[in-house]
Formats: C-alpha cells, sequence, structure tokens
C-alpha cells in the first residue's frame, strides 16, 4: 500500500522537493531562535547590547515565516495535483470495468471512494509524508542543539518520549483498521441514500418518507459511530503526545533546576534547553499526526485498490468497421448463468438472425431475452457454446469495433440530465445538423422539439424526468438510430407509448429493418406480428421459431401469449 501511495507522488516529487526544501530552511530559522534568545539572555545578564542579537532573532522569524508559507502553499498545490490525478485514475478505471462487476457494486460507494476516499490521499502525500520529513529534520536538530547545552538532561527528555512514543506506535494499526471501517460506513450511507433518491418519486407515492428517513439516518449514525473511533484513537495519540513532552518538562525543569543550583549548568542554558524541548512539541506533534494521516491514507488506498484490482474490458481504439450493410448473428448451444452460485439464464441457446429485417425475442419473464442483449453487447461472457456476429465469433471481436456495429435501446431507455441534443448525440458525437433533424423526425420527435421552451437546447433534468416515459423511449431510439448501426437492439421498444406513438413507431422499426438488422425483445406482440421471424423462448431455451402466423398455428405458449393480448381467437 506504502508503494501504491507513492506512486501517486512520483509525476510531483519535484515540487515536492522544493517545497520539503522550504520547509527544511523555515525549520532551519526555527530551531535558531532559542539560540538567539539565549543570547539575548547573556547580554542583557552581562550589561551589553541586545541590538544585534534581537536584529538577528527578528530576522530568523520573518524569514522563518515567509519561507515556511512559500512552503506551505506548495504543498497544498500539489497536494490538489495528487488529488486529481488519483480521481482522474479511479474514474478511469471505473468506466472500464466490467458490466458484471459493477453490477456488484453501490453507485453510493462508488461515489464515496472517487471523492472521500481520494481527499484523503492528499492529506497522507503533502502534510503528512513531507511535513513529517520537515519535522523530524526539526527534531533532530533540536534534539543535537539541546545535546550541546546539556547532556544529561537530553536524556532524560529522551527516556520520556521513547517510553511515550511506543504507546503511540501500539495504537496506529488501530487508527487504521478504525479509519478503513469509516470510511466504508460513508461509503454505505451514501448508496443507502442513492436507493431512496433513485426511487424518490416511489417513496413519495408509498408514503414511505418516514422509513426511509430512518434507514438513511440509522446508516449515518452507523457513520458517526465508526467516525467516533477513529476520534478516539486520534485524540489517544494526541495525548500521548502532550504528555510526553508535559511529563519531559517536569522532568527537565526538577533535573535542571538541580544542576543550576549546583552550578554545572549556567540559567541561561537551562532557559535555551527548556525553549527547545517546547520546540520538540510541534515537530512530534507533526510526526504523529503523519503516522495517523498514513494510517488513514493505507485505509483509502486499500478501499481505492479493490476497485482497481478489479479486472477491466480489454482497451481498444477500435477501427474504423468496414462497410453498413446489415449483419447476422448467431446462438450455437449457449450456456450462461451470471455467477458460478446461480441458475443457469441460458441453457443451450440455439437460434439464428439472418442478415436484415425484423426478427423478435418473445416468451414469459425470466425467458432469458434481455441476456441475449448483454451478452451480444459483451457485458457480460458466455460460458459455454458459441455466438458469432457477422459470421465472426464474438470474443474474436475487438469490444470498441463489435459496440461501434450494435445499437442498443434499453428497457428503462435512460436520459442522462443535460440538453436534449446532448442526449441524442450521446454516442454519436460527430452527427451533422442533418442527421439529427433527420433522426428526430422518424422517430416522431419533432412535435416535442416544437413545442419545447428552447426545442433542442432544452434542458431535461435529471434522468429525463421532464420527459414522458414514450419520449424518453423515443430519445434512446433516435439516440441509436444516430449511430448508424448495422444491428439493432430493442429492448421493449414500445412499452411506455400509447397506441398511436406504438403505430409510428412500427412503422419506423418498419422503415429501419429494410436497411438494417433489427432484433426486438418485445411483451407487446402487436409490436412484431409483422416480423420476418420471431425466436420463442421459456426457461432459458428456444422452444420455437417462425413468423406469427405459423407460430399460433403450431405453438401452445406463442398461441396462449397471443389470446391473452386478443391478437388470436
Amino acid at each position: 500500500m506504502i508503494k501504491e501511495l507513492l506512486a501517486h507522488v512520483r509525476p510531483h516529487r519535484g515540487i515536492l522537493v522544493l517545497g520539503g526544501l522550504l520547509g527544511l530552511v523555515g525549520s532551519a530559522a526555527g530551531l535558531a531562535m532559542p539560540l538567539l534568545a539565549k543570547y539575548v539572555v547573556d547580554a542583557f545578564g552581562e550589561d551589553r547590547s541586545m541590538a544585534g542579537p534581537l536584529i538577528a532573532l527578528s530576522v530568523a522569524v520573518v524569514i522563518g515565516a515567509v519561507v515556511s508559507a512559500l512552503g506551505t502553499y506548495l504543498m497544498e498545490r500539489t497536494g490538489e495535483g495528487i488529488v486529481l490525478g488519483a480521481r482522474r485514475r479511479l474514474v478511469d478505471r471505473l468506466f472500464r470495468l466490467k458490466v458484471a462487476d459493477v453490477d456488484r457494486l453501490k453507485p453510493g460507494d462508488l461515489l464515496s471512494r472517487v471523492t472521500g476516499d481520494t481527499t484523503l490521499l492528499r492529506a497522507v502525500l503533502t502534510n503528512g509524508i513531507v511535513n513529517s520529513i520537515g519535522a523530524v529534520f526539526m527534531l533532530v536538530g533540536a534534539i543535537v542543539m539541546m545535546a550541546t547545552m546539556d547532556g544529561v538532561l537530553l536524556l532524560v527528555t529522551l527516556l520520556v518520549v521513547v517510553v511515550i512514543g511506543g504507546l503511540v506506535g501500539l495504537i496506529m494499526p488501530r487508527i487504521q483498521r478504525a479509519q478503513k471501517q469509516a470510511q466504508e460506513a460513508v461509503g454505505e450511507m451514501g448508496a443507502v441514500l442513492d436507493r431512496s433518491l433513485q426511487a424518490y418519486r416511489t417513496v413519495k407515492a408509498s408514503g414511505a418518507e418516514e422509513r426511509e428517513i430512518a434507514v438513511v439516518g440509522d446508516a449515518a449514525t452507523l457513520a458517526r459511530d465508526k467516525g467516533l473511533q477513529v476520534a478516539g484513537w486520534t485524540s489517544l495519540a494526541g495525548v500521548a503526545t502532550w504528555m510526553a513532552v508535559q511529563i519531559a518538562f517536569l522532568c527537565v525543569l526538577a533535573v535542571g533546576g538541580a544542576r543550576v543550583a549546583s552550578g554545572a549548568l549556567v540559567i541561561s542554558s537551562l532557559i535555551a534547553f527548556l525553549l527547545y524541548l517546547f520546540y520538540l512539541v510541534a515537530p512530534i506533534g507533526q510526526i504523529v499526526e503523519g503516522l495517523v494521516q498514513l494510517q488513514q491514507g493505507l485505509a483509502a488506498m486499500k478501499r481505492i485498490k479493490e476497485i482497481e484490482d478489479l479486472p477491466a474490458e480489454p482497451v481498444s481504439a477500435g477501427s474504423a468497421v468496414a462497410g453498413s450493410e446489415p449483419v447476422g448473428i448467431r446462438f450455437e448451444d449457449v450456456v450462461f448463468r451470471y455467477g458460478d452460485d446461480r441458475p443457469i439464464v441460458h441453457d443451450g441457446v440455439s437460434f439464428e438472425v439472418p442478415p436484415g429485417g425484423l426478427t423478435a425475442l418473445v416468451g414469459p419473464s425470466g425467458a432469458g431475452k434481455s441476456t441475449v442483449f448483454a451478452l451480444l453487447e459483451r457485458f457480460y461472457e458466455h460460458q459455454d457454446g458459441m455466438i458469432t456476429v457477422d459470421g465472426r465469433d464474438i470474443r474474436d471481436w475487438p469490444l470498441a469495433d463489435l459496440r461501434a456495429t450494435l445499437g442498443y435501446v434499453e428497457q428503462d431507455a435512460p436520459v442522462l440530465a443535460g440538453t436534449l441534443r446532448e442526449n441524442l448525440l450521446f454516442a454519436a458525437q460527430d452527427a451533422t445538423e442533418e442527421e439529427l433533424l433527420r433522426a428526430v423526425a422518424r422517430t416522431r420527435l419533432d412535435d416535442l422539439v416544437a413545442r419545447l421552451p428552447e426545442g433542442l437546447e432544452t434542458a431535461v433534468g435529471h434522468r429525463g424526468v421532464l420527459l414522458s416515459g414514450g419520449e424518453r423511449q423515443r430519445v434512446a431510439i433516435a439516440r441509436a438510430l444516430l449511430r448508424k448501426p448495422r444491428l439493432l437492439l430493442l429492448d421493449e421498444a414500445t412499452s411506455q407509448l400509447d397506441a398511436v406513438n406504438e403505430l409510428r413507431l412500427r412503422e419506423v422499426i418498419a422503415e429501419v429493418a429494410a436497411e438494417t438488422t433489427v432484433l426486438v425483445i418485445a411483451h407487446r406482440l402487436s409490436t412484431v406480428t409483422n416480423a420476418d421471424r420471431i425466436v420463442v423462448m421459456e426457461a432459458g431455451g428456444v422452444r420455437a421459431v417462425g413468423t406469427h402466423d405459423e407460430l399460433v398455428g403450431r405453438d401452445d405458449l406463442y398461441r396462449e401469449l397471443a389470446a391473452t393480448q386478443f391478437l388470436v381467437g
């Protein structure tokens, strides 16, 4: 973990060294002050002019303050750069993870890792490490100066500091463990809150506000309790540090007073020694704080590494997919399950979709229809059998090329916060204005554009809340069409449309099917009665393939589905 932490520092090591050197200069100026104070006391006792020592002391104060301020600014500036780099690296990893892994994670917890955990790195990699180095220098310098004053008093001081330091060392692992638990609790609170906010209208409609407030409140309370554990151990480390200096002061005062009384030590040396002793407070405190921050950073690094260590999809720029001809697909004895401990979803699925035309997948819920699309997009990898696209094994396709070949409209037709134009061009940033307007017209969105106050530049709200369900579906279809896919995948594309708009969309699908391959999942059979072929799925397998009329005549399940929707007697 320490190597991983230092990897984030490496790009900034030059400016960190400069900041550290400035910190050392500031520390050196600070170390000179007690010695200069001794000279002032000596000059006062010997009735000499104090102007020279006082001027030197003032110059040391000013130089130390200016240099330390500049060093602190460089540290903070570097810290922000480290956080930016860590966040970019983590976000890059997040968007390259496999869908299967993201499905297991909670969005709120992921957000916590990108925001909170990366922020902790700033403290440990700047203040925690660099300031601790400066503190060590100041501590060693102070000890050297104290040794020149009186070796006996130095031994008394070190004895106390070492004993208390051993106790602090025992506390550090507990701080790291408590910090990791606290960050996990904050992530869980974010996940619980995100769950409620994603279903905000459902919460309202169900009258479940109080219950959800209580659930989030319980998660917040747990986060508070874990945070208090961190605070408790951190406070204990701080108290131990304070006690070390205070006990050392009392011991030095007692022993030093006796040595002054015996004539073994002059009073000015005792005063300077005590000043140096109090100078130990800051560096010892910084070292302890640095160790605490190191434990917090290690805890954060572990959570970040949990994401970075997850397998990512292969990075491929892809090549221009040659041609625009429709592609065909073939499933041969495909076996798939979502996990080793999960039931089989596809158990020997076999069917073929020739290039061009409209093919429909129908069947009861849980038959494995949407999984067909997930496997085609390679969101998941099948365990057995073969899937080919355009006669080529799907695993041999570069991922970027495969997905550039497909246009995918999800069942819930997600719309992102932003303008209508941004949503339409989301998958085809280089589409021309003419192509955009044609897609709008084909999906019957022109009435919507005309009605919106700013047309295509109108913001559609979070998750497209300002659009109706049918409008969101048509936006998703237009977005897919602008991608110019060679195979268009439509998952329940008409589920939220009224009868008039469904009829219009059926016309659009028929148009598109004349120039590309269209594969539709449909529970509403009226959408696909004119399909070139219909694949009937049940219990993870294919039971029949044919046209609407053929299946009504020879497949009991399809006939039952058609009868329940009043398509047959």
